[in-house]
């Protein structure tokens, strides 16, 4: 497949097996992105990463109001739906021919949890203590694209805006003579690991949900606990770190004037390409045991014949469906693998796969509106699920259980959900970790299970400290 279609401006670049050092060369420029695919992991959606940098158009959603920033050119305020104005903008650039690269421009950035209050009517009740846009996307005109399958890499443009062009030698050469920096700066945190649900209140909480379920109010509920401590540094050096410990295929590592977001995400929202979707929800989950082969084995068997691993996870799915119906062709929605077994650094997952259809009037943002945000981290029904969430959960949950994205000019997309995610502002780390409650659970199996996902993190705290 060396004959593949490349865009009117692309530079090939010396493949390296650690893209970081790529990055390296672009992460001090304005709103820099690595999508990182983590490809030492097993896995199909881990072969390619994606870097890019300085936009040349940003919105940034804040409540009701995205503020809209062209190179040049004075701002714009509006308050309309922020997928309308994103699609709208994204309407206005067609390539002149289309490319087998899966990103050379187009919208990039994150959606937070806290944007689908733009789409329900959801009560405000817990604390917003991120102070964070609920929406930051960034309009790029130029990626560098990593294949690890080919071993090949890629400077890659459509060429959309008029300085790419006049930009593009100076690109090359700050990328063709890239050094790993000598002294890098470091990254640490201090003081006290706080989170906001104890044992005790996490207890109640689930009690609480298991009383809705009784009710008939809902079938399942995700309840996640949020995590701060201080810290103070480069947070590159602590991703760094977090990727070589937690590599996952939807890892992303996003720098905003407003905050920085360090993802090592495993699970897959929605990607678009040809009108083709897929969506790969995660419900199920064992810790490894990777000291102990035999017990790690007992481990992933265990949960492939849960039968509650599979009734919460099928409940997902038959929900993800239902938002994949609001927008693909009627009949095209299938289950082509449900219940897989997926294994990463610290878990055992169960994994299922929906694909579809995308009907002929909408595209990937319709598609991401439609199916925000993502059922796998809410419950079902969504709805009373998001509502019953609101109620319980004691702060806003920001851009955890949002999206990172991208939606190319060509109309591609491909976006995670945001958990394993730090984020990082004023000199605070911030994380989540969560799960599923449904009939049958357990207060004490569900509150070790959100331990198990926080593995990872909790020991790169440790390294940081």
């Amino acid at each position: 497949m060396n004959d593949i279609t490349l865009p009117l401006l692309c530079t090939e670049l010396p493949y390296l097996a650690d893209s970081a050092l790529y990055f390296e060369a672009i992460r001090t420029m304005p709103w820099p992105v690595f999508l990182d695919s983590s490809h030492s992991v097993s896995s199909n959606d881990s072969r390619y990463d994606i870097q890019t940098a300085a936009p040349f158009i940003t919105l940034v959603t804040t409540g009701e109001n995205t503020l809209i920033k062209h190179h040049n050119k004075d701002a714009v305020l509006s308050s309309d739906d922020p997928f309308v104005l994103l699609q709208n903008i994204l309407g206005e650039f067609k390539p002149h021919q289309y490319a087998d690269l899966p990103f050379c421009g187009g919208a990039l950035g994150y959606f937070a949890y806290d944007l689908g209050r733009r789409i329900e009517d959801l009560p405000l009740q817990t604390l917003d203590a991120e102070h964070m846009p609920e929406m930051v996307i960034g309009i790029y005109d130029w990626a560098i694209v990593t294949d690890h399958q080919l071993q090949r890499c890629w400077l890659a443009s459509y060429r959309l805006n008029a300085e790419t062009q006049v930009q593009w030698d100076d690109l090359v050469s700050k990328l063709t003579s890239i050094t790993p920096p000598k002294n890098p700066d470091t990254f640490h945190v201090s003081g006290e690991l706080r989170c906001n649900l104890n044992q005790q209140d996490y207890q109640l909480a689930f009690n609480k949900i298991q009383d809705y379920i009784h009710e008939g109010d809902c079938y399942q509920v995700n309840l996640a606990k949020r995590f701060e401590i201080n810290a103070e540094g480069d947070p590159w050096f602590a991703y760094q770190l977090l990727r070589k410990q937690n590599p996952a295929p939807f890892s992303s590592y996003f720098a905003t004037p407003y905050a920085t977001v360090l993802s090592s995400s495993p699970e897959r929202l929605l990607k678009v390409s040809q009108q083709q979707v897929e969506t790969k929800p995660i419900k199920g989950t064992r810790p490894r045991d990777l000291n102990n082969p035999a017990r790690d084995k007992l481990l992933s068997d265990e949960l492939q014949t849960s039968l509650k691993d599979r009734a919460e996870n099928l409940m997902i799915v038959d929900l993800l469906r239902n938002d994949l119906g609001k927008v693909c062709i009627p009949g095209s929605i299938k289950v082509p693998k449900p219940f897989a077994l997926e294994s990463f650094a610290t878990v055992h997952h169960l994994v299922s796969t929906i694909t579809g259809t995308l009907a002929d009037q909408h595209n990937a943002v319709s598609l991401l509106r439609a199916c925000f945000p993502g059922g796998s981290i809410t419950g079902a029904p969504k709805l009373r699920a998001m509502e019953i969430i609101e109620e319980l959960e004691p702060h806003r949950r920001g851009l955890y259980c949002g999206s990172i994205a991208y939606i190319g000019f060509d109309g591609k997309m491909d976006s995670n959900i945001t958990i394993r995610t730090l984020i990082y502002s004023d000199n605070r780390l911030r994380f989540w970790a969560g799960g599923g409650i449904v009939a049958d659970s357990t207060a004490d199996a569900e509150y070790q299970e959100v331990h198990d996902k926080a593995a990872a993190i909790l020991r790169l705290l440790e390294q940081l400290k």
